[in-house]
């Protein structure tokens, strides 16, 4: 028997969405190097074309996830632009970090839209064109671990990636019973040093919960068994995992890649 170590996904189309920079570009940047021919897509034009015109194969397409008109255009595109869909990255999000009786309701509910309701359009328009094409495929969902445990000036953040991880779980048996042959997993990153993780840490300061900026990243990497914060391949790896047919058997699960902070 033939023990094949390198991921392939040579003939597969992924989307990836929030692809324009951090995350998401390192994640369709991890894709195409895997062979895959990859939609990136971001409300950020500029940034985006510029990133998906250095990655070969890849083609870029403006989209608001928080759209369902936009996820329709997005979803059909791959199939007319680039054969088909096999992998979807919901990528896209934002964190808003305030204390909670600062929060007012319209801030809340923009979080929820863009973290929440873009996953489930993303979710209920692939799902929409896979199943009939008969490929199967994988979605994955980026949460975090916001979305496992209590985080201080993150209630409407933490509140959207719950959701996401539950959603997750729900489509994933839904897509399972139904014999659609998508499974649905979601990646749960600790602090990842990039401008997103970073931001995390200032912010901290700013609200007063950590007295500087030096006691804020000394205080997390410490949370962190690892002892130190990841790095967006280590999340990209992840996704690159699940994409794959490496996990043909895993659906429903929370894979969690923050250097154990939450197995304390």
């Amino acid at each position: 028997m033939t023990n094949k170590n390198v991921v392939d996904l040579n003939g597969k189309v992924a989307l990836v969405s929030g692809a324009a920079k951090g995350l998401g570009l390192v994640i369709s940047q991890t894709l195409a190097a895997a062979g895959a021919k990859v939609m990136m897509t971001d409300i950020l034009e500029t940034e985006g074309r510029a990133a998906a015109a250095g990655i070969a194969g890849a083609r870029f397409r403006v989209h608001d996830v928080v759209s369902e008109a936009q996820w329709e255009q997005a979803v059909a595109a791959c199939f007319d632009e680039l054969g088909g869909l096999d992998i979807v990255v919901n990528n896209a999000g934002i964190e808003h970090m305030k204390l909670v009786t600062d929060f007012t309701v319209d801030e809340f509910r923009r979080v929820m839209d863009v973290n929440v309701t873009g996953v489930f359009l993303g979710m209920k328009h692939a799902i929409a064109k896979m199943a009939p094409a008969g490929r199967g495929g994988s979605i994955v969902n980026i949460s975090s671990i916001a979305g496992l445990i209590g985080v201080p000036a993150l209630s409407a953040y933490c509140a959207s990636k719950g959701a996401v991880r539950t959603m997750t779980k729900a489509v994933a048996v839904e897509c399972g019973k139904l014999k659609t042959g998508i499974r649905v997993n979601s990646v749960h990153p600790g602090v990842v040093d990039n401008d997103m993780g970073n931001a995390f840490l200032d912010h901290f300061v700013e609200l007063g919960i950590m007295p500087d900026r030096a006691t804020s990243e000394a205080t997390f990497i410490d949370a962190h068994p690892l002892g130190e914060f990841g790095r967006q391949s280590d999340v990209a790896n992840a996704v690159l995992y699940l994409a794959s047919d490496q996990s043909r058997w895993s659906t429903g699960i929370e894979l969690v890649v923050d250097g154990g902070f939450t197995a304390q």
